[in-house]
């Protein structure tokens, strides 16, 4: 009763001829590894990521190391102390890591002290697996320390002093001190790709011997500037300005850090050639009351 819809169904004559009629795409197989001229398709392909950790998707870097802007890497140390007052297995750092990154974190920082009061060596092997951007692991001159970083690989190795009575770090590495010993970590440390920065209080000296010892980069102690009334502020950050023109002289990488908070941080973050801020305890204050994503867009937010 349908003639026309009959014929539209029974008679595609052309359908049929796209379809059937391509015996160059039928024929179309693997190549014969035996037919001359087979070996270049044979090639094998090979994997451009040569990244010791395993990554499973494309990682969106952060913002901050494609447009030249302020990296911010967050110390989440506090994190293991709350884990630790308890001596259970919560908080996680390797929990917290992921939420600071999700919050446009540049970078990672742990310290793993000698006495393993927060940050653990589990703890490092797991971020080491797990953090997508820099991890910068912070640690003494200790041999222990030294062979558990070299064995780890970090992105970034910062040699911090150590007092087993201090609460948290109170000055900066003297170079001057040991400085064959402190020469000797940097070489071996850069041996294997590992970028190298030095804790030092604002002394332009000291940013002499970083360079000299084979530093790549120098964190200048915030510490003084941080607990300096609003009187002492501006002569602490003329020392912070005067040390890190110095690093820029010497073409050391400047970073910064130590008590900074979202009330003091901007002079800093305006110093000439700043490259990278550590933040931590503020960040996990903060953190506390507004979630760790947040607290850290925060003070990304401050940086710009």
């Amino acid at each position: 009763a349908r003639p026309d819809s009959a014929r539209r169904h029974r008679a595609r004559p052309d359908s049929a001829r796209r379809h059937h009629a391509r015996p160059d795409r039928a024929r179309r197989t693997a190549p014969d590894p035996t037919a001359p001229g087979a070996e270049a398709d044979a090639a094998p392909i090979r994997c451009l990521d040569r990244s010791p950790r395993p990554q499973h998707f494309p990682i969106a870097r952060p913002a901050a190391r494609i447009l030249g802007m302020i990296e911010l890497g967050v110390n989440i140390d506090h994190v293991a102390t709350l884990r630790q007052a308890r001596r259970t297995y919560e908080p996680d750092p390797v929990w917290a890591a992921v939420e600071a990154e999700l919050g446009g974190a540049d970078g990672i920082t742990v310290h793993l002290r000698e006495d393993r009061r927060h940050i653990n060596d589990r703890d490092v092997r797991l971020l080491r697996e797990s953090v997508q951007c820099k991890l910068n692991l912070e640690m003494s001159l200790a041999p222990e320390i030294v062979e558990i970083a070299l064995k780890t690989r970090p992105d970034q190795a910062t040699l911090v002093p150590e007092r087993r009575q201090e609460v948290t770090t109170e000055g900066g590495l003297d170079l001057r001190i040991d400085t064959d010993r402190v020469a000797d970590a940097v070489r071996r440390l850069r041996a294997i790709g590992v970028s190298v920065s030095a804790f030092i209080d604002p002394d332009p000296a000291q940013v002499v011997i970083a360079r000299q010892i084979g530093c790549d980069a120098v964190e200048l102690h915030t510490g003084q500037y941080a607990n300096a009334d609003a009187c002492a502020a501006d002569e602490q950050l003329d020392r912070l300005r005067t040390a890190g023109a110095a690093a820029t002289e010497q073409g050391l990488r400047l970073h910064a850090g130590h008590g900074l908070n979202y009330r003091n941080v901007r002079p800093v973050a305006a110093i000439p050639a700043m490259r990278e801020l550590n933040i931590g305890h503020a960040i996990l204050a903060r953190a506390v009351f507004v979630g760790l994503r947040t607290a850290v867009r925060e003070m990304k937010d401050l940086l710009r």
